[in-house]
């Protein structure tokens, strides 16, 4: 399997992480997430709310089944950059603090000031 399978597809390539050699970092397994569309969606959206970036796969026969039936019975497995496992794991365990999210909307604020 290539190292940036989906990257191009899932729109993501500018954005996820580069090694020093300017290849796409590897996709780390962070998750088999169920439920709707939007549940899946939404997840994914907190991920990269964070500045985590994530791609989706729907494993199996999962891809059929979304066509057919409107969503996946086997899930959407996450990916998210090797290096931002950890980070990704915190965000969706909801160990992410309040003070955290504060401090980086504030970063954001600054660098959006001329």
């Amino acid at each position: 399997m290539s190292k940036n399978w989906g990257l191009n597809l899932s729109g993501v390539t500018g954005n996820w992480p580069v090694t020093a050699s300017g290849e796409p970092e590897t996709p780390a397994f962070l998750e088999r997430a169920f439920g709707n569309e939007t549940e899946l969606a939404l997840r994914r959206n907190m991920l990269w709310a964070y500045g985590v970036p994530s791609v989706g796969r729907y494993p199996m026969d999962g891809t059929l089944g979304k066509i057919v039936l409107g969503q996946s019975g086997f899930g959407l497995d996450i990916f998210v950059p090797e290096s931002m496992l950890e980070d990704a794991k915190n965000i969706i365990s909801g160990d992410v603090s309040a003070d955290e999210i504060e401090n980086i909307t504030e970063e954001e604020n600054q660098n959006e000031l001329p």
